[in-house]
């Protein structure tokens, strides 16, 4: 399928060309169609699959040169808000008539917002739910006749509190208004916005056919005890980076290995929480012009935010909730170019890396020896191996028992016999399951 089957207008073309965007992604090609036709829709997709034009070349598509707020998008982080911002930018250069866009996001001159406003109201508004909010509550923005309100990744807006302020947002605006969720997950708790608001909506589930990209090589790489900072830094001297995103749990560590990565004269960028909005805005584009080489982030900077070529992700530490992971290792190999994920573990990681294991997500152990990485063993085969050692049923307990026990020498012999045939038969059958594992695990992986 082509994107010139969905009959869009020639000047979305005209955009899609421009950005080489010729074959839609799964989750355009399913869903593009349901959006055309008018309806409500909860569209659950996994990171990088294309939702951003997904809801806006319909939105495009049927956008009027009239003078009111048509559409509204609302986005949990000011970076995602920006993402879309710059996508209707690109999709508005080519439109017949002059489309008036505007970015609400806090942070930002609230003021001269509002004295715009006065002039002329925005075709369409993108932001955060708090400052768009602000706007429509003061009654400086009008969407009393909003047509599409999109509410961009659903879960996230969940986790970091927004949800109310949407739903305010939401009792703000027309009856017929269609309203499109999109998120990576659909979680419980969002369930009452959806039967509050949504009519009749129509569920789509984009099936996750790989939990990583198969061009990604997930590697988990042992600490041993060793400094992390210098353990990272070595491992920034090896990879020789296109672009490397470091991704840590918390704004003081992101602070704390950003100040130590600067000082060993690396070109590095820091985004999380803390950093003014102003200086966020700057450092994305500086990391879209290639300024840096690496960018220490929290999660924040791991949902929705598009940075196109990220070679190399590194995890200093799991993130707590693992459905980050995922996440943050999606920010590389995207658009089927190869990328590199490496995880730092310790001891005490080894039942968060499991969790991930019955994920889906599969690890390549590795080590750092003589300035490479090469592959190691398994982090659990000495477990493994214990395990084997105190693996013996009653029966065999039985036996070594017995034979402990002073008895008649031809009796002796037979107990012997019985034992040594019993661990023949125990290493044939530890034999063929092991076998059956790897054809089954084979099977799983073609």
């Amino acid at each position: 399928m082509k994107f010139t089957d969905f009959q869009l207008k020639d000047f979305l073309q005209q955009a899609l060309k421009e950005i080489n965007f010729y074959q839609p992604t799964e989750v355009q090609e399913r869903l593009i169609p349901v959006v055309l036709a008018g309806k409500d829709l909860v569209g659950e997709s996994k990171t990088g699959s294309g939702k951003t034009h997904t809801f806006l070349l319909p939105i495009f598509q049927q956008l009027e040169d009239r003078d009111y707020t048509q559409v509204v998008i609302t986005a949990p982080s000011r970076e995602l808000a920006e993402q879309i911002y710059q996508a209707c930018k690109q999709l508005a250069s080519h439109a017949p008539f002059s489309v008036r866009l505007a970015n609400y996001v806090g942070g930002t001159d609230k003021a001269r917002q509002i004295e715009r406003l006065a002039k002329n109201q925005p075709h369409l508004v993108i932001g955060t739910p708090g400052r768009i909010y602000d706007l429509v509550d003061s009654g400086d923005l009008d969407i009393h006749k909003t047509r599409t309100f999109v509410v961009d990744e659903a879960d996230m807006t969940l986790d970091m509190g927004f949800l109310e302020t949407v739903d305010r947002i939401a009792s703000r605006l027309p009856k017929e208004v269609q309203i499109l969720v999109f998120s990576a997950t659909i979680p419980q708790k969002l369930q009452p916005f959806l039967k509050k608001y949504l009519q009749q909506p129509v569920m789509e589930q984009i099936a996750t056919k790989t939990v990583i990209s198969d061009t990604i090589d997930n590697w988990l790489v042992s600490t041993k005890g060793r400094d992390r900072n210098a353990l990272i830094y070595q491992m920034s001297q090896m990879m020789q980076p296109y672009l490397a995103m470091i991704f840590v749990n918390t704004k003081d560590r992101a602070e704390e290995l950003y100040l130590y990565l600067q000082q060993q004269g690396l070109k590095v960028a820091r985004i999380h929480g803390d950093v003014p909005a102003r200086e966020r805005k700057r450092t994305m584009n500086q990391i879209k012009n290639l300024d840096y080489s690496f960018v220490v982030a929290t999660d924040l900077a791991a949902r929705g935010i598009d940075i196109e070529g990220v070679s190399h992700v590194i995890n200093d530490a799991i993130p707590q909730d693992l459905s980050f992971f995922i996440h943050r290792v999606g920010r590389t190999g995207r658009n089927g170019l190869d990328g590199t994920a490496i995880t730092l573990y310790s001891p005490q990681d080894d039942s968060a890396i499991r969790d991930l294991e019955k994920m889906g997500i599969r690890f390549l152990p590795k080590e750092i020896k003589d300035g490479e990485f090469v592959e190691t063993y398994d982090r659990d085969r000495r477990a493994q191996r214990e395990k084997k050692r105190e693996k013996l049923d009653t029966e065999m307990i039985g036996l070594v028992k017995k034979k402990k026990k002073k008895i008649k020498p031809g009796y002796k012999k037979k107990i012997q016999w019985a034992v040594n045939e019993k661990r023949r038969k125990t290493k044939r059958a530890e034999r063929r399951a092991q076998g059956r594992a790897e054809r089954k695990a084979k099977r799983q992986t073609f």
